[in-house]
């Protein structure tokens, strides 16, 4: 009997791609139960007003008309929370209605919601009210926000402060800063995203008198669950169930609770009907959670020899008008990995967060941790040109020694693992490095601008949980898996499939994932922070574990032999080194089997997180008749401490480094500052990276395997995210520099920036 090879390290293709291609998914929207009603939102138009709804009865009177709610109507829920509080002073929050009740605050803010038969009937009666708007100065933009003479979001939030607070060491960075020879400071701008999941929000609430189920796209049934009928509808949790059907992404932003969700379960209570609300592209973009939009300034100390002495940073991050759920953790995360993989003795860091007449900001794939890496690595690259060194040389010289780890920060992380300098060294290899010049000066005759970046990143992840693992053998042979994750896209079928095989050697067809159900899933910490492998993963591999051994003791009796003498292979349990065989279906069917012998289960909690770390180079080739931006090669060299299946990594660096690209050369959320509008609110104003923007990657790992984890393994689904941003930033500037002297630039470095960059070096010679 030989063993199967679907274990960990298998480069294995997704099982569950064979539906999705067949289009046999079945999403938010493909759910349709027998006499559903529909409903759509009604929203500001401006982006800070009272208000008044008139005569709502002539509107609940319309054809087709069910339901109407507005503020007063859902007056007793509760907001949605923010649990993503920080250190520091105590942050005061407001409220953040379900529906906003005579004071909007941001255009797309949720003032009505209306059910109706059809969605067209329930469009018209959304039209048809009546709403008296007495507008009020707004405030678009985090730094303007702080401003003294600024309009308040909020009247009790005086000078539109959110939070403040900090980390390090103020006074040890100060005298460090009066040893050094050299002082060099840069301001960043990490532009506001709009994430665009192919498959937008949409709910389908269900009451049976009893109970409310919602069936939604989400990164976490159970987080959804436990906030809206426990914090908003103020209920019990046996009172909801919530299903997660397939989910066409969602990278941090489907992880929360949204109004929509706490109003259909209303709707289907009163109604005693289904109601379903599924956002439309533009109301994306006015409802949902943006990310990023920081602004930074630092300032690196170094000593004549290129030393980094200390690093401080001021940090503004613009939160919108309301807290979101984990908004305000969210640029903490990025100020714990402020120093990088560098070895900087102290640093301070200022966090302040903005209130904005804007769409609130949370998570968005990387959650912080892009942030941080965008800034320390501009910041290095910055220094490397003032000080006359070259970018890689400063970054040897400065990097963290595998030697020194473990290694804590400035800002109290503690890097377990890691080499930082062999990541770099075999970028540059695979990169062709010391071949830059001579494709340089070819680029130079061809009348082009060409430049090489480098970030060497590290970011703190997979930690996220508890989560819990249950197994099942069926009586069919196979293995059920029960778990609180959430896959979105990245696999999970597969790779939990690979480490029940590990265990039970059975194909990954054999092994049946179940996710996205409270009612059958006890719990859950949901996906977020690249978790699912580093904790789910633990779960999911020690209850195989377990499994194993309870199965092994089952066949024990069944074979006449020895627990000890028994091997495992082909799905199968036989006495070793004999024909003596019974099968997992024979077990399962057994007569001295029980439910409880055929089910295992464990959880894996950490407060550890693992670090991931890499290094991107990226080379570009700059038109500058045009300032448009070709991709010419892309290095990743990463550190994922140990690789389950090499296919669906690459695949979620990949998809990481592509987001990063649509980032650094094109995506940008642009409000209005005069009228408060967004003005990038549907694909035909708001840029995404497409097939032809991604280049060739050539991807390798340089796995350190990770001490924080009982797998050895590292979070990875954001890691692309992570590195690629400064890479390619820093190799426009390069260009720009060695051509222009352009020094600076913000994101997204669009073909007209580019251009306008140049053009203004040519008339004045100032960058």
């Amino acid at each position: 009997m030989t063993a199967m090879k679907f274990g960990f390290g298998q480069a294995l293709t997704r099982k569950e791609d064979d539906a999705l291609l067949r289009g046999a998914g079945r999403y938010v929207d493909d759910v349709a139960p027998a006499a559903t009603l529909h409903a759509v939102m009604l929203r500001s138009p401006h982006a800070h007003a009272r208000f008044g709804i008139a005569d709502l009865g002539r509107v609940r009177g319309m054809p087709g008309v069910r339901l109407v709610l507005d503020g007063t109507d859902v007056a007793e829920l509760g907001p949605l929370p923010c649990p993503g509080v920080i250190p520091g002073p105590e942050i005061k929050i407001p409220a953040y209605p379900i529906l906003a009740k005579g004071t909007v605050r941001h255009v797309g803010d949720a003032i009505a919601f209306v059910v109706a038969d059809t969605l067209d009937k329930a469009k018209d009666a959304a039209e048809a009210i009546t709403v008296d708007w007495q507008p009020l100065p707004h405030m678009i933009g985090g730094m303007a926000a702080l401003a003294a003479s600024a309009p308040q979001v909020w009247p009790d939030r005086p000078g539109n402060l959110a939070f403040a607070t900090e980390a390090g060491d103020a006074n040890a960075t100060k005298a460090a800063f009066a040893k050094a020879a050299r002082t060099v400071s840069l301001t960043v701008i990490n532009q506001r995203l709009v994430t665009n999941y192919i498959d937008t929000r949409g709910v389908i609430a269900e009451y049976d008198g009893e109970r409310y189920t919602l069936t939604l796209g989400s990164q976490g049934s159970h987080i959804i669950r436990d906030i809206i009928c426990g914090d908003v509808l103020k209920l019990p949790l046996d009172k909801m169930r919530v299903v997660t059907p397939d989910v066409g992404g969602g990278f941090g932003t489907k992880l929360f609770p949204y109004r929509e969700y706490a109003l259909a379960a209303v709707a289907a209570e009163r109604l005693r009907k289904p109601v379903k609300w599924v956002a439309e592209r533009t109301e994306h973009f006015l409802g949902d959670s943006h990310g990023r939009d920081n602004v930074s300034t630092a300032r690196l100390a170094l000593d004549d020899k290129g030393k980094f002495l200390g690093l401080e940073l001021d940090i503004v991050a613009d939160m919108g008008a309301y807290l979101s759920c984990y908004g305000p953790y969210i640029p903490w995360l990025g100020v714990g990995m402020a120093t990088g993989a560098y070895d900087i003795p102290v640093a301070h860091v200022r966090l302040r967060g903005a209130y904005t007449n804007t769409v609130p900001v949370d998570a968005y794939r990387g959650a912080g941790r892009p942030e941080a890496s965008y800034l320390i690595e501009r910041l290095v690259d910055a220094a490397a040109r003032e000080t006359g060194t070259a970018p890689d040389a400063l970054r040897r010289k400065n990097l963290i020694k595998p030697k020194a780890l473990p290694y804590k920060t400035p800002t109290g992380k503690i890097y377990d693992s890691g080499d930082f300098a062999g990541t770099l060294a075999r970028a540059q290899e695979l990169a062709g490095w010391d071949g830059f010049n001579k494709r340089l000066a070819a680029s130079k005759r061809a009348g082009r601008l060409r430049g090489i970046g480098i970030a060497t990143y590290i970011e703190a992840c997979g930690a996220n949980g508890p989560e819990t693992a249950v197994m099942r053998l069926d009586r069919d042979g196979g293995v059920t898996v029960l778990i609180g994750s959430q896959s979105t896209g990245q696999g999970h079928a597969t790779s939990y499939a690979q480490l029940v095989a590990e265990r039970l050697d059975l194909p990954p067809e054999r092994v049946r994932v179940v996710q996205g159900d409270t009612d059958a899933i006890a719990t859950g910490a949901g996906t977020g922070g690249s978790s699912s492998i580093p904790v789910g993963g633990v779960s999911v591999d020690r209850a195989s574990k377990a499994l194993a051994e309870q199965l092994k003791q089952l066949a024990a009796d069944a074979l006449e032999a020895a627990a000890g003498d028994l091997e495992i292979a082909n799905g199968a349990i036989r006495v070793a080194g004999t024909d003596r065989v019974i099968s997992f279906a024979d077990l399962a069917a057994h007569g001295q089997t029980t439910p409880e012998k055929l089910r295992a289960s464990s959880e894996f909690a950490t407060d550890l997180p693992t670090f991931p770390n890499g290094t991107h180079i990226a080379e570009v080739e700059i038109d500058p008749g045009t300032g448009g931006t070709e991709i010419l090669r892309y290095v990743i060299v990463d550190d994922f401490g140990a690789t389950l299946n090499p296919l669906l990594l690459a695949g979620q660096v990949h998809g990481g480094t592509v987001q990063g690209i649509g980032q650094a050369l094109m995506e940008d959320t642009v409000y209005d500052t005069a009228s408060g509008q967004l003005l990038s609110a549907s694909f035909m104003d708001y840029a995404m990276p497409r097939a032809a923007h991604a280049p060739d990657f050539v991807f390798e790992t340089r796995n350190v395997p990770c001490k924080n984890n009982p797998l050895g393994v590292k979070g990875a689904g954001e890691a692309g995210a992570i590195g690629s941003c400064p890479a390619l930033m820093n190799a426009v500037i390069d260009a720009l520099w060695r051509a222009h002297g352009i020094g600076h630039l913000d994101m997204p470095a669009t073909p007209q920036r580019v251009w306008q960059a140049i053009e203004k070096a040519r008339q004045t010679g100032v960058s």
